[in-house]
């Protein structure tokens, strides 16, 4: 089982440098590990600064489609399980379906939580959504140095955005659902957060640099988005064998048809939060 440390201060911020990376494929170098730690008054002190532009305010993305609506809570067996959870992939429907706000803070919930980083650290993740093992709630977890015992295991419920950095960058990602898959997608740098952790306590939190690429990734997921949502039409090319492979093994194991075909795939012209639709 993974132990977590839960995040509970009401204003938190975190840096990191850049490391092309969201499943990962290399360690990051020792001087790199040591993320962040707490004060005994809980303050996190980031042990890197990066300097960042200002943030933009996350409202005036609601013209392209950005939805702030309620979202439905879910049931208790909305979030049964059982253990060892298993990686969800590409073009399965549970990856774009819509995912429900936690309002239950309880043991099992604890137990899902590490489950999900259990199965994060045994595929060699550094960041894991809900709906990626089968299960359609708003949670994420995600560890930036992706080895268990170093850094910090994060745990967002129900987040949202509330503040991004007009500056972008590219950034060479890939996903535990799209398998051996790694393409460039680009994403604002920084960005500021709401959410609630384990306990229920709400927080926010700024991050930049890797936190906030792992975040926007999961965040995502979260909103039925996938990172190949987010690619030009010529990154998609580079990745387009490969993602219909994964239709096609999807078909092989299920006797359906698949429910996404690369080939006849629409760009998504209002894809939910960040950067240029």
């Amino acid at each position: 089982m993974a132990c977590a440390t839960w995040l509970q201060s009401s204003s938190l911020s975190y840096s990191y440098v850049l490391f092309p990376i969201l499943s990962r494929r290399a360690r990051l170098p020792t001087n790199l590990r040591h993320f962040h730690h707490f004060y005994s008054n809980r303050r996190l002190c980031s042990s890197k600064t990066l300097s960042r532009p200002p943030l933009m305010d996350v409202s005036l993305q609601a013209k392209r489609g950005f939805s702030f609506k309620e979202d439905e809570v879910a049931y208790p067996a909305d979030l049964y399980f059982e253990a060892p959870l298993k990686i969800v992939e590409y073009p399965d429907p549970i990856l774009r379906a819509k995912n429900k706000r936690i309002d239950t803070y309880d043991e099992n919930l604890k137990k899902l939580v590490d489950e999900m980083f259990d199965v994060m650290y045994k595929t060699d993740g550094i960041g894991l959504s809900a709906p990626q093992v089968g299960i359609n709630v708003q949670l994420m977890v995600f560890n930036p140095v992706g080895e268990r015992g170093e850094g910090e295991e994060i745990v967002l419920i129900n987040p949202r955005v509330n503040k991004y950095s007009r500056k972008m960058v590219l950034f060479n990602e890939g996903c535990l659902s799209f398998p051996r898959i790694y393409a460039d997608v680009e994403r604002p740098e920084s960005l500021k957060i709401d959410a609630r952790d384990i306990t229920g306590a709400r927080f926010t939190v700024n991050l930049s640099g890797l936190p906030a690429r792992v975040f926007q990734h999961e965040f995502d997921h979260l909103q039925g988005i996938l990172f190949c949502d987010r690619m030009t039409e010529e990154v998609l090319d580079s990745i387009r064998a490969e993602l219909q492979a994964l239709e096609k093994k999807y078909e092989d194991k299920t006797g359906s048809p698949s429910p996404e075909k690369i080939d006849t795939r629409k760009t998504r012209k209002a894809v939910a939060g960040f950067g240029k639709s």
